[in-house]
């Protein structure tokens, strides 16, 4: 009985779990550790700050230089696309004319040999023989051998339009690869520029309407002061600027490119516009310039090899001053500091000092 009680007291000895509730054991557990895991990393990795507005102008500055320097590219590959276009246009014309030059010339040995093929075309000795008149067939004796000559020729000639057809054609057919890798990177210019602007202008977005207002302050400091006057106010300190600017300038066309410059003022900056009504700063400054009956080239970095190169010093009226190290911007010069330039998308043409943009150099076109 004693050992019955002893033994009706000792504990139940506990058995670890097996099967089905093993598994629902386990699974309890790794789903309590992920959880806890995961509350911890949740916490150990707070979200990325947003950027500040220093920052989002700063950035905004960069895309719209960047979108300048594609806008500087895409007139370029503008520029070669409409040589190649043109060398296209060219090569197809030729390529006409000399197919109508064959044709003629075909047509007429296609005469040539019906007439033959009517006459009989018979030997000679035995017209001669079966003629009753000698002198009269001696005389056309000479005509069929002038016609000869003459069909002779004309073989060869049209040998000749063949080849000259078929170089044409290969020289065409470059040409068009060339033009459709100048669209290509015309396109690609295109997307880089509308991407940037698309980027700058979400970015802006994400600004409060007070720190857009100052970003703008700071921008149109940057690149010659406040907004544009209104069109009578500017259209009146352009014409004394122009007169004054006018009678500095070294000569009559820079003169004249001046006071082009002065009546743009006002005018909006777009992309790729040469003008009348917007401009890029390039187009700016051709356009200025062709009023002043000089051809510039279409872009930055090729119109600061369109003169001679003069120092900051030398600075004259009329002369084209270049930025950043890119060659990226253009304006020009009006005197006393000062130059006319398309700045970027928002700000339109406007007066601005020379010393607010990395200086890159100056060239004096006439």
């Amino acid at each position: 009985m004693a050992a019955h009680r002893k033994s009706a007291h000792r504990k139940p000895k506990q058995r670890p779990f097996t099967g089905p509730a093993a598994r629902t054991a386990a699974t309890l557990a790794l789903a309590g550790a992920a959880t806890a895991t995961s509350a911890t990393g949740a916490g150990a990795a707070p979200a990325e700050p947003a950027p500040t507005a220093a920052q989002v102008r700063a950035k905004v500055d960069r895309l719209y230089h960047d979108a300048e320097v594609a806008t500087e590219k895409y007139n370029g590959a503008k520029e070669k696309e409409a040589a190649a276009t043109k060398a296209v246009d060219t090569l197809a014309d030729e390529a006409a004319r000399r197919t109508d030059r064959l044709n003629t010339a075909r047509h007429t040995l296609g005469s040539m040999a019906t007439a033959q093929y009517r006459t009989g075309a018979l030997d000679p000795a035995v017209q001669l023989a079966l003629s009753s008149d000698p002198d009269t067939y001696l005389e056309r004796a000479a005509q069929l051998d002038r016609a000869g000559d003459r069909q002779a020729s004309l073989l060869t000639g049209i040998r000749r339009q063949l080849s000259g057809i078929a170089r044409v054609k290969a020289r065409a057919d470059r040409e068009t690869e060339t033009l459709a890798a100048r669209r290509a990177e015309l396109q690609e210019h295109r997307t880089a520029i509308t991407t940037k602007l698309a980027d700058a202008r979400k970015l802006l977005a994400t600004l409060t309407a007070d720190e857009r207002a100052a970003y703008e302050r700071s921008a149109d400091a940057a690149h010659g002061g406040g907004p544009a006057a209104p069109a009578d106010r500017a259209a009146n300190h352009a014409d004394r600027s122009t007169a004054r600017a006018s009678a500095a300038a070294p000569n009559s066309r820079a003169g004249r490119a001046v006071a082009f410059a002065h009546g743009a003022i006002g005018k909006p900056y777009v992309w790729g516009a040469t003008g009348p009504n917007a401009f890029d700063c390039s187009g700016l400054t051709q356009a200025a310039w062709q009023a002043a009956g000089v051809s510039l080239p279409r872009t930055t970095y090729t119109q600061i090899n369109a003169g001679q190169r003069v120092s900051r010093s030398e600075l004259a009226p009329g002369d084209l001053v270049f930025f950043y190290s890119g060659i990226s911007h253009v304006g020009l010069y009006i005197g006393g500091g000062q130059m006319i330039h398309a700045p970027r998308p928002g700000a339109p043409v406007r007066i601005a000092p020379v010393d607010q943009m990395p200086f890159a150099g100056a060239t004096r076109v006439a």
